[in-house]
């Protein structure tokens, strides 16, 4: 078998077999196969796509190409949550302890955040002393002791997929469906749960900008979790304006215990109601949406949901009195108010801008390397669709820096449009792809 066969084969728009795709998959893996040859590979795909059989085996092979986390250890059906990115993004932090406490087992890998978005293990280390460093004989002692654990990601998980997205990267080939999909689920396999529920998010602050391409993205990612023996589904949702209040670490955990109390903002409860719905109907908790959306707000309103969340913390090496006392957590030194320069209603936010204001204010990376500042962000008081009036506050920034929070006023300022015209938001949940 050679590479060069194999790029002609795809030139021209032939199928490749499930024994083609490993050997070349793994052939890059190990150092067989030289850039340029991978990069012609990449392109053929981008110009003649790959049908359904190929990208699952493209998924497969990627994750396979490191360890594959064995959860058998742990008893039950286990549900995962993956985002595709966002701005104010919250979820994991919420619907991990309802999940949970309704006896599902959520055995979780997640990510730091990189650019606009933010990441799930940066909120958690806002806790004082919380760690995801921890082994993988108590990452599973601490699922199957109390339904939950967060873990980051492992440099050996799916290594094929990071040596794969780095060349993507740098040869105008990242854009292209069945390679966005494998790469997402390929680390997603390679995790081990045995339900994955996929939040997959379209608009201004998503990497699909358009709801039909967020739905083709959905519909290969399920179709690929399916064949490959998990129960997959995905739900479609808005970015379009930033999910709930707060963008910003510390800011936003706050946001996620004042969800935990019934408090929740409607777009960033309908979100984690609905995952959640599809993780406990996954794991068979339930038999059906209704009867999930029941336990849910049952589990908030009786508090169990917010106590599993404390509980999780402190197994973690957190200090759960933060839970109960969010007001313990550190605040920026300043604070800054946009207000509304003009009357009329909210039309549109550009969220990625806004997501790149609250990394000006520290609380992102532009780099691998950088430190986040975790008590910097927003906090926004209106979203799309309200009235304002001259000098109504639109959003309060937080920042430890006067040069940086005079710029993020700016930079806000220019991502929120005010226009004459009443205008109803849309739905946060813009679809769901239930199956293959």
């Amino acid at each position: 078998m050679r590479m060069y066969d194999l790029i002609m084969k795809k030139k021209h728009g032939e199928a490749l077999t499930d024994e083609e795709i490993h050997y070349l998959v793994n052939g890059y893996t190990k150092g067989n196969i030289p850039d340029y040859q991978m990069s012609a590979f990449l392109m053929a795909v981008c110009f003649q796509g790959m049908n359904e059989a190929e990208t699952l085996s493209l998924t497969m092979a990627m994750a396979k190409s490191g360890e594959m986390l064995d959860l058998s250890a742990i008893h039950g059906m286990k549900a995962d949550k993956h985002s595709t990115g966002g701005v104010g993004d919250k979820t994991s932090l919420i619907l991990g302890p309802m999940v949970a406490s309704l006896g599902v087992p959520v055995a979780k890998m997640s990510g730091r955040g990189l650019g606009h978005t933010g990441g799930t293990i940066d909120k958690l280390e806002s806790f004082p002393g919380f760690s995801v460093s921890i082994s993988n004989e108590k990452f599973i002692h601490n699922v199957n002791r109390m339904k939950l654990a967060i873990i980051g990601q492992t440099a050996d998980l799916a290594p094929a997929d990071k040596m794969l997205y780095a060349l993507r990267d740098v040869t105008a080939t990242v854009d292209q469906l069945s390679l966005i999909a494998s790469s997402i689920m390929s680390k997603k396999l390679a995790a081990g749960s045995d339900v994955i529920v996929l939040d997959v998010k379209a608009g201004s602050g998503a990497f699909m900008k358009t709801c039909e391409d967020a739905r083709k993205l959905a519909e290969t990612m399920v179709k690929i979790g399916n064949g490959a023996g998990r129960k997959t589904y995905a739900v479609i949702s808005d970015m379009n304006q930033p999910l709930g209040t707060a963008v910003g670490n510390i800011l936003e955990v706050k946001e996620a215990i004042e969800a935990l109390n019934g408090k929740a903002p409607e777009d960033l409860n309908d979100a984690c109601i609905t995952l959640a719905s599809y993780m406990l109907l996954g794991a068979g908790r339930v038999e059906n949406i209704s009867e999930a959306k029941e336990l849910l707000a049952d589990t908030i309103r009786s508090g169990k949901a917010l106590h599993k969340l404390a509980e999780f913390v402190e197994a973690q090496g957190g200090d759960k009195r933060f839970v109960y006392e969010p007001d313990r957590f550190p605040k920026a030194r300043l604070t800054a108010t946009l207000k509304a320069q003009t009357d009329g209603y909210i039309s549109a936010m550009n969220t990625e801008e806004i997501g790149l204001t609250s990394l000006a204010l520290g609380g992102g990376r532009e780099t691998k390397e950088s430190e986040i500042d975790l008590t910097v962000g927003i906090v926004f008081e209106k979203k799309i669709g309200a009235k304002v009036k001259v000098g109504d506050p639109i959003a309060v920034l937080h920042g430890n820096e006067e040069g940086k929070l005079s710029a993020a006023v700016s930079k806000l300022q220019n991502a929120i449009s005010i226009g004459q015209t009443p205008i109803t938001p849309v739905p946060h949940i813009l679809g769901v792809v239930e199956q293959s």
